[in-house]
């Protein structure tokens, strides 16, 4: 099962890095101009959105330094503990709906302090990949567009990031453990 892990992430990226624009050229889409032209569009929609993305970040910024992040650790690591879920794994769970950046840092944070190839390495870096930034995602991609009403895609994401959660260390247990 490993040597198949394995192989998947070798290849994945290589083989959708070559397909997608050899498949845009069979199609006959101008690729490079198709780029250019999203390019544009991106540029314009990050100078619209950077009031929301300057308000996230103060919000996030606010949180951990509060101390609500850690009040809310502690009272969950009793139950991580009586479910076998790592407790080191248990800020990530936290921050990754939340900032990509903070969530990166504190995964790289647990790499270097047990190694990438443990298992709260692998679990930590598994959740990193199966999950997403919810809240920054939902205020950025939703105000660029003008949405207001966002209460239900932001409980049907919380809800498939606590499911990434768990599913990264179940499968993680079933195939490293």
């Amino acid at each position: 099962m490993l040597d198949f892990v394995n192989l998947i992430s070798a290849w994945a990226i290589p083989v959708i890095v070559v397909f997608i624009p050899l498949y845009a050229a069979y199609r006959k889409v101008p690729v490079y101009e198709s780029f250019v032209e999203g390019a544009k569009d991106g540029f314009d929609t990050a100078i619209r959105i950077i009031p929301t993305l300057v308000g996230m970040m103060v919000a996030i910024s606010v949180f951990r330094a509060s101390g609500a992040m850690d009040f809310v650790i502690g009272w969950l690591k009793p139950l991580c503990a009586a479910l076998g879920i790592p407790s080191e794994v248990l800020p990530l769970a936290l921050l990754r709906p939340i900032t990509g950046a903070g969530s990166l840092a504190y995964t790289t944070d647990l790499i270097q302090q047990f190694g990438p190839d443990s298992m709260i390495g692998r679990i930590a870096s598994t959740i990193q990949g199966s999950t997403d930034t919810t809240l920054y995602v939902i205020t950025v991609y939703f105000g660029a567009v003008g949405i207001r009403k966002a209460a239900y895609a932001l409980k049907v994401g919380l809800i498939s990031d606590a499911v990434g959660f768990i599913a990264s260390i179940v499968i993680c247990y079933l195939v490293f453990g």
